[in-house]
């Protein structure tokens, strides 16, 4: 299918700087820093930092006394955050695998994974990662999406329904681990302390098309079989024509590690 449906698949950076800079992404991410305590002297892990755009916040509340460890696998995302931290003392960027956290053994006063595990093999065993690494009463905070959610208005409400079908079984790895959040940590040595739903709106097509990859994810549906070509071209087409709306649902989880 041609480029023109929809943008370019972005640079993995610069979409996350943005999803993170939405407004939707502002106030869940704060939420999520409040719900986590971190307070001065705290070692901080942040587990899929990305290009470090919480590690500042983060710095800012573990204080000159304490550390913020940012983990990731991907070079580009490593650069990023050790470019955006280069100035923070207490600061540290390391490449690692979430599913085998290059620090100590119950180390880790509060820990915080925003939207890695739908991307990781195995979440469990990232929430067994996380439970290794920290101390016992220490704090973990988590979001994921429950692409389920997803929905797109458009007039053809099938091809909005196969869109979402094809993002929940092909587009991401776990697409539905935000409703297994609380159950997952719970089974991993956690105790949760609070569960929230939040539901990011978009109201403006560019944004969301960047960030919920409408257009691109239509031409692999088309690839896959999931929607006939022409009807995916009209379905993206027809976004344009009026009040544009998509949201889906995130689902936010604190916890303490038990003994």
């Amino acid at each position: 299918m041609s480029t023109t449906l929809g943008v370019p698949t972005p640079d993995p950076a610069a979409y996350m700087l943005r999803a993170a800079a939405h407004d939707a992404g502002r106030a869940y991410k704060r939420d999520l820093l409040d719900q986590l305590d971190v307070r001065a002297g705290h070692t901080v892990l942040d587990v899929g930092c990305g290009p470090g755009a919480d590690l500042p916040s983060l710095a800012e509340r573990a204080g000159a006394s304490g550390t913020v460890i940012g983990v990731d696998r991907d070079p580009d995302m490593l650069a990023a955050a050790r470019a955006r931290t280069e100035r923070l003392a207490g600061v540290t960027v390391v490449e690692g695998d979430a599913h085998d956290l290059p620090v100590e053994r119950g180390t880790v006063d509060r820990a915080r994974a925003d939207r890695v595990l739908m991307h990781v093999d195995v979440p469990a065993d990232v929430l067994a990662q996380l439970r290794r690494a920290t101390r016992p009463g220490a704090r973990i905070a988590l979001a994921e999406p429950d692409w389920d959610t997803l929905v797109v208005d458009a007039d053809d409400l099938e091809t909005s329904r196969a869109f979402t079908r094809f993002t929940v079984s092909r587009a991401v790895r776990n697409a539905t681990v935000g409703r297994r959040l609380a159950r997952l940590t719970e089974a991993a040595g956690f105790t949760v302390e609070a569960v929230w739903a939040t539901t990011p709106v978009f109201r403006d097509l560019r944004d969301a098309d960047h960030s919920l990859g409408l257009g691109r994810n239509m031409r692999r549906a088309v690839e896959a079989g999931f929607v006939a070509e022409e009807r995916g071209r009209e379905w993206f087409a027809s976004l344009a024509e009026g009040p544009f709306f998509a949201s889906f649902t995130l689902v936010s989880v604190v916890a303490t590690r038990k003994p």
